[in-house]
């Protein structure tokens, strides 16, 4: 079993160096950098690296209202979905909310059947109209929604189209009409549909372009002229096209691709008149990350880049708007509140009988859930790896861990290596190691280490990601000063076929195979920079 987990995962590392990028590249300490960030855009004297966030945030869209920019991005099966981040200079960024609560309509949101990892919600699009933010997205498998807030922080309400539209892309024009693009790279006809009023109901809909392989459609306006700007992902690449009317004839030019920025993105309108550019990259094991590039217009085309260095996403950059101080999204939390932080999901619908911050003030509490192996159990709490590399440790109590129970600290992806305490039957607890892998014919258990008896209730539990080298390691400390490595490396790989579609995540969880079992308590989770 060993020797076929390290063939599939050099495969799959071989794969993720083959489409290049960022992954890697450390950040230059600028004037006033905090210590210990994993990653630092913002260098602190006016310029940038690329990605801002170096994370899995894909599918990316980003509008301005006034002086703030708001960047969505999909989030697949993971609850609550569809992040919405906040910026004053697209460089640094923070989390300011989700536009789902809980996914609905399919008994796959609550891991049935298989659950619905890489399925769900995803290819957002996001627009602004007198007041109202509006996201549009269709899950997999249901009509498109068209969700609506005053407020980007919620609550969001939502209206069905009737029809199940492939990565929506919402459009509203200078005289009030309000349009959804569509197209599905296997086919690559572009159809655009006219909403009605209330944005909530198709009136019409017509084929206005063709391109072969095209999707993730988004529709930007400049000077009279419609720019329609679409991914070819068999080619990894982009295109640009553009007419005098939405409803063609366009006019379609190849754009930059992942060797020189990414291949599915836009335009964001600065306050100045400026355009900058956003762009998706697929950046191996930590996922598809997001691009900003500076643009500059030949002939009434975007040209990502500059002048100097044109159809290239430069790897620094100075900053669009100066000014504004560092920021990034919350990672480390020490569950003093009686809300989880927004950087943390659920890797499907929790239930919510299962999980407390309340009952021990401080502290999470994970109580097993069913499932007899990681990929299929409930209530496992995940938040995205950060490149180039992170620490992640949390401190737990397992007093509360009983027979059956398997609780524990690791990573979550195409395989998931998890250091596990489980309840032996004898009510005596023990250390594992298990790494699952998904396949197509479902997921395989390799148990690396045998169990390791403890009688510590007090542990501390170690995730090192290290995104240059595609691995991770697991480890324990029974002080917090000396930790113990168990298990042997890790493989940290980003699968869209079986895998969860995503970047390798941390992931806490507590599941049981019986009828019932105990708990696990989390006093803290902190990420740091590896050493």
């Amino acid at each position: 079993m060993h020797r076929i987990l390290a063939a599939r995962w050099m495969a799959g590392a071989a794969a993720a160096v083959l489409v290049g990028g960022c992954a890697g590249q450390l950040p230059v300490a600028g004037t006033g950098a905090p210590p210990a960030q994993v990653w630092r855009s913002d260098q602190g004297d006016g310029t940038y690296l690329n990605p801002p966030l170096n994370a899995d945030y894909p599918d990316p869209d980003i509008i301005r209202v006034g002086d703030d920019f708001y960047f969505v991005s999909t989030t697949f099966a993971n609850v609550p979905g569809l992040t919405l981040l906040h910026s004053k200079d697209l460089v640094n960024w923070d989390i300011l909310s989700h536009v789902v609560g809980r996914l609905e309509g399919r008994p796959h949101y609550d891991l049935a059947d298989g659950g619905a990892y890489r399925a769900g919600v995803y290819a957002p699009s996001l627009r602004h109209r007198d007041g109202t933010f509006y996201v549009a997205v269709t899950p997999v498998g249901q009509s498109t929604r068209i969700y609506q807030a005053r407020d980007p922080r919620g609550p969001w309400t939502f209206a069905e189209l009737g029809q199940e539209l492939f990565d929506p892309a919402l459009f509203f024009d200078d005289d009030g009409a309000s349009y959804l693009a569509t197209a599905i790279g296997s086919d690559g006809t572009i159809t655009l549909h006219t909403l009605d009023e209330t944005v909530s109901r198709i009136t019409s809909s017509r084929v206005v372009h063709y391109y072969q392989g095209a999707e993730g459609s988004k529709i930007v306006k400049r000077d009279g002229w419609y720019y329609l700007f679409n991914s070819i992902p068999r080619r990894l690449a982009m295109t640009v096209s553009r007419a005098r009317s939405l409803f063609g004839p366009w006019e379609t030019r190849p754009s930059i691709d992942d060797t020189t920025g990414g291949h599915q993105g836009a335009l964001v309108d600065l306050p100045n008149g400026e355009f900058y550019g956003f762009v998706m990259l697929d950046a191996g094991a930590k996922g598809r990350v997001t691009n900003i590039s500076p643009v500059f217009w030949r002939d009434g085309w975007p040209i990502w880049g500059t002048p100097e260095a044109p159809d290239r996403v430069p790897a620094r950059a100075p900053k669009p708007i100066t000014g504004h101080p560092f920021r990034e999204p919350p990672a480390t939390d020490t569950f003093d509140s009686t809300t989880l932080g927004l950087q943390w999901q659920w890797n499907h619908n929790p239930l919510d009988r299962l999980w407390s911050l309340t009952e021990r003030p401080g502290w999470l509490r994970l109580k097993a859930a069913p499932g007899d192996q990681l990929w299929g159990a409930r209530n496992t709490l995940v938040q995205k790896g950060q490149a180039p590399g992170g620490r992640g440790e949390v401190v737990v109590d397992a007093s509360g861990i009983r027979p059956g129970d398997v609780c524990g600290f690791g990573t979550f992806g195409k395989f998931s290596g998890q250091l596990a305490i489980t309840g032996q039957p004898d009510g005596t607890r023990a250390l594992t190691v298990q790494v699952t892998e998904a396949t197509e014919q479902g997921p395989v258990v390799d148990s690396r280490v045998a169990a390791v008896p403890i009688t510590a209730e007090r542990l501390w539990l170690r995730t090192d990601m290290d995104f240059t080298g595609d691995r991770a390691t697991l480890s324990y400390s029974l002080d917090g000063q000396g930790f113990t490595p168990v298990g042997g490396e890790v493989p940290l790989v980003y699968d869209w076929r079986t895998g969860t579609f995503q970047g390798v995540q941390f992931a806490l969880s507590c599941y049981n195979p019986g009828a019932a079992g105990g708990h696990l308590d989390v006093d803290g989770f902190t990420l740091t920079a590896l050493p």
